[in-house]
C-alpha cells in the first residue's frame, strides 16, 4: 500500500493548520517550536512515549507496556470486579445513538434523546437500578471528543487485538483524546445495556458504528498485548493457530434495542444490532425488548418532534422496553433466568 508518511514540510503545515483562529497570530514563534517538538515524535514514530513495565500476571513482565493502556486495563478491570459483585447496584448503560445536539448543528436535540429520557424514567421508577446515559451526540458537540476508526487488527488475528485497544492513543499521529478507554467500563460494569438510536440511510449512525468497531476487542480480544510483543502480527498468528480460546467479555449481559426511523431501515437496523450483540453473547431481554418503529413516516422533519409528542404508543413502547430490561436484569441477578430469550410474561405470572 502506499507510504502514508508525510514529509516535514507538509507535516508541519498540517498541524499548524488547525490554529486558525486570529488570537494565534501572536503565538507563531510558539505554535513553530511546538510543531517542530511533534516532528520529532512524528518522525520518531513515538506512539506511546510514556511506558512502564507490565509486571506481574502478563506473559512478559518486562515488556514496556503504555501507561494509558495499564490505565485503561486496571478501570476494566474495577469494573469487572462491580459488575460481578452480588452486592453492587443493579446497571444499566443507556445509549443514545443520534448525532444531533442542540448545542451545535444543527442547534436542535434529537428524537433519540428525548426517546432516551422516556427510559430512563421507566428504567428508575422502581428504584432498583442504577441508570449511566452514555450520549455519542458528545462526539460532535463537545470539544476535544473522538472516537478513533477501527483499524481491523481482529482480521490478521484475534490475538492481534487487545482487550482493551491499544491502537490508541497514538500520540505520533495526533491520534489522542479517544473515548473508548472511558466508554469500555461503562460496558463491563453495566448488568444490562440498552440502545436507542435512529436510522442513518438504512444504517446505524456513523457514531454508534464507531463504538460498535471498536468493542470487537470485547469478542474474543486478547487481555494481554505483552504476549504479542505489541502489534507483532506473526506472534499473534502464532498464538491464535496454537488454540485461540476467544474469550467472551461481555458475555451474559442483557439488552435492549429501540430503533427508529422515517421512511426506512428501522427494521433492518433492529436485526443487525440484536445479531452483533448476541453474536457478542449478550442476552435479549426479550421480544417487548426489540423495538423499531416510524416516528412521523413520510412526513415533514420540520414536525418530526410534534409527531413524537402526538405519538404516545411509540412513548409508552420505549418505556415498555425498559422496564422488560430492568425486569431481565433484576430475574438475571436473582437467578430466575440463566439464558437468553427466557420469557418475561412468564416470569411476570409467578
Amino acid at each position: 500500500m502506499p507510504d502514508p508518511t508525510l514529509s516535514e514540510s507538509e507535516f508541519r503545515a498540517r498541524f499548524l493548520s488547525q490554529f486558525q483562529d486570529p488570537a494565534f497570530e501572536s503565538l507563531k514563534e510558539e505554535l513553530y517550536r511546538i510543531s517542530t517538538a511533534a516532528w520529532d515524535g512524528y518522525s520518531h514514530h513515538r506512539k506511546s512515549p510514556r511506558t512502564r513495565k507490565a509486571g506481574p500476571g502478563f506473559a512478559d513482565p518486562d515488556y514496556d507496556l503504555a501507561v494509558d493502556w495499564i490505565a485503561a486495563h486496571e478501570a476494566i478491570r474495577k469494573a469487572q470486579e462491580r459488575h460481578e459483585d452480588k452486592a453492587s447496584p443493579n446497571s444499566v448503560l443507556l445509549i443514545n445513538g443520534s448525532a444531533r445536539n442542540e448545542h451545535t448543528c444543527p442547534g436542535e436535540m434529537s428524537k433519540s434523546y428525548r426517546l432516551v429520557q422516556i427510559a430512563k424514567a421507566a428504567l428508575s421508577e422502581q428504584g432498583d437500578v442504577e441508570v449511566e446515559v452514555l450520549d455519542l451526540s458528545r462526539l460532535t458537540a463537545e470539544y476535544g471528543r473522538e472516537i478513533h476508526p477501527c483499524k481491523s487488527c481482529f482480521s490478521t488475528s484475534a490475538a492481534l487485538c487487545h482487550w482493551p485497544c491499544s491502537c490508541y492513543p497514538n500520540y505520533s499521529l495526533g491520534q489522542t483524546h479517544d473515548w473508548m478507554n472511558d466508554i469500555y467500563p461503562l460496558w463491563v460494569r453495566a448488568h444490562g445495556i440498552m440502545i436507542v438510536t435512529p436510522v442513518n440511510w438504512y444504517q446505524a449512525t456513523s457514531l454508534l458504528k464507531l463504538m460498535i468497531d471498536r468493542l470487537v476487542c470485547a469478542d474474543g480480544g486478547n487481555p494481554d498485548p505483552t504476549s504479542t510483543q505489541g502489534k507483532k502480527a506473526q506472534l499473534a498468528k502464532e498464538l491464535e493457530l496454537a488454540g485461540w480460546p476467544y474469550p467472551r467479555h461481555l458475555s451474559g449481559r442483557q439488552f435492549a434495542v429501540v430503533t427508529h426511523g422515517d421512511s426506512a431501515g428501522a427494521e433492518s437496523l433492529r436485526r443487525n444490532l440484536v445479531d452483533w450483540l448476541q453474536d457478542m453473547e449478550l442476552e435479549s431481554a426479550g421480544d417487548l425488548a426489540e423495538v423499531d418503529r416510524y416516528i412521523g413516516y413520510w412526513k415533514p422533519y420540520a414536525t418530526s418532534h410534534e409527531e413524537l409528542d402526538a405519538d404516545k404508543a411509540v412513548q409508552e413502547e420505549v418505556a415498555n422496553a425498559a422496564r422488560t430490561l430492568r425486569e431481565a436484569v433484576i430475574a438475571k441477578r436473582s437467578g430466575r433466568m440463566t439464558s437468553a430469550g427466557s420469557n418475561l410474561r412468564e416470569l411476570r405470572q409467578k
